[in-house]
Formats: structure tokens, sequence, C-alpha cells
């Protein structure tokens, strides 16, 4: 197989000669398909001597097509690496306005995703996904989503560090799928005729071969006399009676194999992996279902798109006269059925095997371009970090903090003053424990947690439709939380703004309800509050800390530190911005 350059450098100059030869190549196959015609009408209507240079002047074109089609590739696969290069730079700088947001994996009843930007505009699946089918977004959406499981983690942990580490490999794959993948055709249906066990028509066999020898004895006794010409006729009606016994298996095979951009990704991708030796298990279960046969995965697929390309272009106008003088369709029949009984099972399973591969791709490529270096640390129970910050916002601007948590201090009450940073160090503690479920490195210097599972509520919205109140929609939540924590489960839960949508009375004595039932459960959390009066809830109920993010107010202006401190904010400083967007209280 050709092997392609995915180096990144000098694009402009390697785009500027492939294009020379792409454009020289162009005009000598417009000159062998010519001759192709011309030897074929002096074959039928002169001498069949010219059949000799018809055939290979189509042996000719055939190499033509194939070496362009390669340039073209390469092309492809240039313009793919021109493409990553702007998004990495886009993702770099945090504008993520361009790329897939994955609306369609939102979801208001999971239990964190939707309050922590794992979807949507400015996302993490923004910044993670590389995937290109829509079997691999579907794959590395359900990973993203998925509950805590912290030794499966820790494998893909050893597998994404192992695929960080080989960065020419991950710019092959990404590029190659980049350059030619299209979501043309179903893959489930494909899967499912690779399954369907066909029995051969064995019969067909012998007139597989009759087929071109006979043409050629019909062409060579019709010219010299020996045989009326009228003859030509009844050859082609006898070999249209065969070919229609083929004719539903070829068209069925043709709608159901995938388009060529589909065939040929999955075929570099696996030529690439072949390449590779993986010494993670993760991997190495990966492959697996590729080494099964002593044929490689990738020379499969190469005969299979050899098949394809030939059963797809069975309507062409150079195609029909040829398999009606010479019954090709018959042994394209034969070679697919052959194929299909031998490889097809095997090779019903790539894709499936291939999503998790752009899965592990996507993972590695932002593990190595923009993701956090942090040390994992172990963590009987609670969570524990250092210098902890927001993957989505950028590394230039994001303020770290230290953060501990463990059953001695099972609630921690967040306050602070508006703007100061109280949200966005949840959802930075939430989204860091998503990127440790997914095998990634947290954006800390260490990061850790025990064995929980999390929960939030932060992004609490009205629904009209449903006659949905923001207060109840944030009571289900809260409710479905409390279900969870009642049966024991070990939940780390982040409210934000607790019970919001009351009055100050209801809300102060419903939020120390709530912490006086859950604190001395499994669960611990973070609850962040505008009601300084819960803070005396730390002299009263043991389990209970206080935490909060303080702003310093000067005469036309308010600055934040956005780093948490022990202890209750001593100071607010709503009337203060409301005063600076220019609402006048009255002494």
């Amino acid at each position: 197989m050709k092997e392609f350059d995915f180096s990144s450098e000098q694009l402009p100059e390697k785009l500027g000669e492939l294009k020379r030869k792409t454009s020289s190549l162009s005009i000598f196959r417009i000159f062998s398909f010519l001759g192709i015609i011309g030897f074929f009408v002096l074959g039928i209507s002169e001498s069949p001597v010219w059949f000799v240079l018809f055939f290979a002047t189509g042996a000719g074109f055939v190499f033509l097509v194939s070496k362009y089609n390669l340039l073209k590739d390469q092309e492809a696969i240039y313009f793919a690496l021109e493409k990553m290069e702007s998004n990495r730079e886009l993702r770099k700088a945090r504008k993520l306005k361009s790329f897939e947001p994955g609306l369609e994996f939102q979801s208001k009843t999971h239990p964190f995703s939707n309050d922590l930007d794992l979807f949507g505009d400015h996302s993490l699946f923004q910044l993670l996904n590389h995937t290109v089918s829509k079997e691999g977004k579907n794959k590395l959406s359900r990973l993203i989503t998925s509950e805590f499981e912290l030794r499966k983690a820790s494998n893909l942990r050893s597998a994404i560090d192992e695929l960080a580490a080989k960065p020419e490999f991950l710019q092959a794959m990404e590029s190659v799928g980049l350059a030619f993948y299209r979501d043309e055709k179903s893959i489930n249906s494909w899967i499912k005729w690779l399954k369907q066990n066909d029995q051969i028509k064995s019969w067909l066999i012998p007139f597989a071969w009759i087929g071109p020898i006979g043409g050629i004895i019909v062409s060579v006794l019709a010219n010299v006399g020996m045989i009326p010409a009228s003859f030509y006729g009844v050859w082609v009606l006898l070999g249209m009676g065969l070919l229609g016994v083929v004719f539903q298996s070829l068209k069925k095979a043709g709608e159901e194999i995938p388009s060529r951009n589909q065939l040929k990704t999955y075929r570099y991708w696996l030529a690439e992996i072949e390449k590779q030796e993986f010494r993670s298990e993760e991997l190495r279960n990966a492959t697996a279902g590729f080494l099964e046969t002593n044929a490689k995965a990738s020379v499969l697929l190469e005969e299979l798109d050899r098949l394809g390309l030939w059963i797809q272009n069975r309507m062409n106008l150079l195609y029909i006269p040829i398999n009606l003088f010479f019954w090709t369709d018959l042994l394209l029949y034969i070679r697919l059925q052959k194929w299909k009984s031998k490889y097809g099972e095997l090779v019903s399973e790539f894709p499936e095997r291939l999503a998790t591969w752009e899965m592990l791709i996507s993972l590695s490529t932002f593990q190595y371009e923009l993701g956090g270096k942090g040390e994992i640390i172990e963590v009987e129970s609670g969570i524990k970090g250092f210098e902890i910050s927001h993957p989505l916002i950028s590394p230039e601007i994001a303020i770290p903090n230290d953060f501990s948590q463990n059953p001695d201090s099972s609630i921690i009450l967040l306050t602070g003053a508006n703007m100061s940073g109280k949200t966005t160090f949840m959802r930075t503690l939430g989204i860091n424990c998503v990127l440790v479920n997914l095998g990634l490195r947290p954006f800390a210097k260490a990061f850790g947690f025990g064995e929980f599972q999390l929960y939030t509520s932060m992004r609490n919205t009205d629904n009209l439709g449903e006659s949905v109140s923001s207060f109840y929609a944030e009571l289900s939540r809260i409710k479905s939380l409390i279900d969870r924590i009642e049966v024991g489960e070990e939940i780390f839960f982040l409210l934000d703004e607790i019970l919001k949508g009351t009055n100050t009375e209801d809300r102060i004595s419903g939020s120390e309800a709530l912490i006086r039932q859950v604190v001395n459960t499994k669960a611990l959390g973070i609850i962040s509050t505008h009601d300084i009066e819960l803070a005396d809830l730390e002299n009263r109920i043991p389990k209970v800390k206080n935490f909060s993010f303080h702003s310093e107010i000067h005469d036309q202006s308010i600055d934040f530190d956005y780093k948490l401190k022990t202890g209750a904010c001593p100071s607010f400083n709503a009337h203060k911005l409301m005063e600076l967007m220019g609402i006048r209280f009255q002494n």
C-alpha cells in the first residue's frame, strides 16, 4: 500500500508540486481512454489482433487512474493537515464556535452533563472531538457522560498516555479521517449485508471462465470468416441470460458496500494501525479484532474496495459492452461471494472497532495538544487537588485553586460576592472529575478523588411546554439527588445557589433541612449560597465547613482575585453592582 506523507512541514510547496503531477497524469489518462475505445472498435470491426493493444492500453489506463487517485489522496491529506493546524490554533485560543457542539447529546435529566458544559457552545465536546463518523461521535459522547469507574479510567489513561507519545500516528489517523470520511451511506445496512450467509451459485463458476475465453474465440472466428458475424448477437443474448442470474445480487452489493471514501478511510486507518506496536492492554485489545486472520485487515478492505469499484460502475458506457461480450459480471459475482463467505463476519466488526479507535485518537490528540499534565492522586474517599483550573478557560487567564474535601467536612457552604467565581469553581471541580473519568490528565498540578458518582444542580430552567417553573425543576433535581443518597450511593454533589426560586426565609430553612438530611450519609458536596445566615451552620453542625470567594469594592469598580478562601464571605457587592449599572438608590 502507498506510504503517504503526513508531515505538515512546507505544505504550500508540496501542494504545488502535486498539482503539476496530477495535471500531467490527467492528459495521459484522456489519451489512454480514447485508445481503449479505438482499439476495441478496431478489434470488433477489423482484426482480433487489435485486442492486444486494447488490453495493453486498458492496463495502462488502470495504472494511470490508480496513480492519479493516489496523488489526489495525498493532496486531500495535505489539505486535511492544513485544516488540522487551523483547528489546533482555534482550540488553543479556546475559540470553539466553528466546531460541532454535539447538541444532540445534551440531556437535562443527566446527573451532570447539562451543568458542566460538556456539550453545546463552548463545550468540552468541542475541545475533545476529533471523530468523523457518527459511530465515533456516539462512542465519545457515551464515554463523556458515563458513570465514574476509576479502574476503567486508569486503563484508558495508560492507553491515552501511550498514544499521546505517538504524535505522528495521531496526525496520520486524524488527517485520513478528515480527508476522506463522508457519512454517505449507512454503515448498519452494510454490516447486516456482510453477516448474511449467501449461498454461492457454484454452477456459474465454469461460465465465469467461459465468458472471457469464449468472447475472444467468437471474435477471432467471426473475423476470419469461420462463423457469421450474426453470431455476435447470439453470444450476447446467451450472456444476457446468465448475467441476469447475478444481476440482483450485484445490485444489492452495490447498494450496501460503503462509498469509496468510507472504505478508503477504514483501509488507510487500518494500514496505519498495523504499523504500530502497542504495550497497553487497552490498545492491544483494540487491535485484536483486526489480527484474527492471516490476511491483513487493510488488505481485506482493499480487495473489497476494488470489487466495489467494479460493481458500482457496472452501468457506465465503457463497462456495458465489455460485460455483454465477456460476461465479466460472473467473475465479479464469484469473487465477491468467495470474499464475503470467508471474511464477511470478521469485517462486519471493523466499523465498531474503528469507532473505538476514533474515540481513542480524539482523547489522545487532546491530551497531546491541549490536555492537562496533572498527576493523579490516589484518594481513599473525598476529593483533593492542587492548582486546579478550568479546561475551557485559556490557561493564560485561568486562576487555579487548591481544594480538599473528605468525609470529615462532608458539606461545604460556598459563599461569595456576585461574579466572584463560585459557579466557575464548582464547574472546574466537576469537569476535572469528568476528565479523570475519561482517562485524561486533569488541568491541575495534581488531582484525584475516591469512588463516587457526580451529581449537579446548577442550570435549572423553566419549561413552558411542560408547565414547569425553574424552582420546580430545581426541586426535582434535588429530589433525584436525595433518592440516590438515601439508598446508600456515594455521591459528590454540586448545588449552585440553592433554592434560589423562593423567598429568603423559606430558602434558609429549606437549605438547613437539606443539609441536616444528607450530612451524615455517604454523600459529600458543595452548596453555594448568597444567604450568609447559613454560614452559622458551621458552628452548629460538625461536618459543615465554610469557604468563600471575595471581592474588593472601589468607588467606580469592583476587583476580584478568584481565589478560594476558608471561612464565610465577609461582604457582598450586589448593591455596588447595581449602582454601577445605573440604579440610583435614595438615601
